[in-house]
């Protein structure tokens, strides 16, 4: 088991967890409102603008960090289990990742489960990559990032892009993905008590809101069933404090079976997504300077 370091996400987690024990039968309403408070963990990035835009029937923000590259862009999906959270929520962490790699980025509102349950969330990001190459942005220009559940989209967006034959982002960025819709993963049993934030009946009873009457082994719903062969490069991070330890591990594991360069990084002692903590944790300004590192790389920014 690791050793969780006690900090701002480590307290929030901690009361999460405890009103949601408390109200098991918290509606969706007030679990939406509660968890959308995850946004004061952020910073406000300096230097950057926000524009709330139309991106092909999807609502979305604009992420423009100054002196970015205009021509390169990184889709951002958020995180929240295909339930909660928004666009707004996870716009700081979005832009923090976007000044870091120099480029711009983008922050969807897919629409959210169960009221629309998969792969409604997979057709939005496809359609944001299409309308992105409209606005003439390259694939080759355009990376795709997101956190727990927005980095499980992230992956699938792309599986869903190389069946449908369209052309694949450049690279793929992940914080904490959730992927495994059976939460089978070791780390369930063996960082039980460290993470303060998510229990395995949580994650399966989210995992159901999110497949409904899919099969919780659908590749497209759980990319640790995928064949991963041909993604582009995948960045990776998780806190190894976390139950989704092992969710990072196999997906790393098996992306480079399958011959994709993959990168993995931990988190001595951090709870799940603790790059919300952006600007005000060591921890997680570095993960996102390796990411946006990384990025640049990849997108080729000068």
């Amino acid at each position: 088991m690791a050793k969780a370091e006690k900090n701002a996400l480590y307290d929030m987690g901690g009361k999460i967890a405890a009103s949601l024990a408390s109200n098991p039968n918290m509606g969706l309403d007030s679990l939406r409102l509660l968890l959308e408070d995850l946004q004061s963990l952020s910073a406000e990035p300096t230097d950057v603008t926000y524009e709330e835009v139309d991106a092909g029937g999807i609502h979305a923000i604009w992420a423009r960090p100054t002196g970015a590259a205009k021509d390169r862009v990184i889709v951002y999906t958020h995180g929240g289990g295909f339930v909660t959270n928004s666009a707004a929520s996870h716009r700081k962490v979005a832009a923090h990742l976007a000044k870091q790699a120099g480029v711009l980025a983008l922050v969807i509102d897919y629409r959210l489960a169960p009221e629309n349950p998969f792969p409604a969330q997979i057709e939005d990001a496809i359609k944001v990559h299409e309308w992105l190459r409209k606005q003439g942005f390259k694939p080759e220009a355009t990376a795709h990032a997101g956190d727990s559940a927005g980095g499980n989209l992230a992956l699938s967006s792309a599986l869903k892009m190389r069946e449908l034959k369209m052309p694949l982002p450049a690279a793929i960025v992940t914080f904490s993905p959730w992927l495994d819709m059976e939460s089978n993963g070791k780390s369930f049993q063996t960082n039980a008590e460290s993470d303060v934030f998510i229990r395995r009946e949580t994650s399966v009873m989210m995992a159901g809101l999110y497949v409904g009457s899919a099969s919780r082994t659908n590749p497209l719903a759980n990319p640790l069933h995928a064949d991963l062969k041909g993604l582009p490069p995948l960045f990776v991070a998780v806190g190894d404090a976390e139950v989704l330890e092992d969710d990072a591990r196999q997906i790393v594991e098996k992306a480079r079976a399958a011959g994709v360069d993959a990168t993995l990084e931990f988190g001595p002692g951090q709870q799940h997504v603790y790059p919300f903590m952006a600007g005000r944790s060591r921890a997680a300004d570095t993960t996102l300077a390796n990411a946006g590192k990384w990025l640049r790389r990849q997108l080729k920014v000068g």
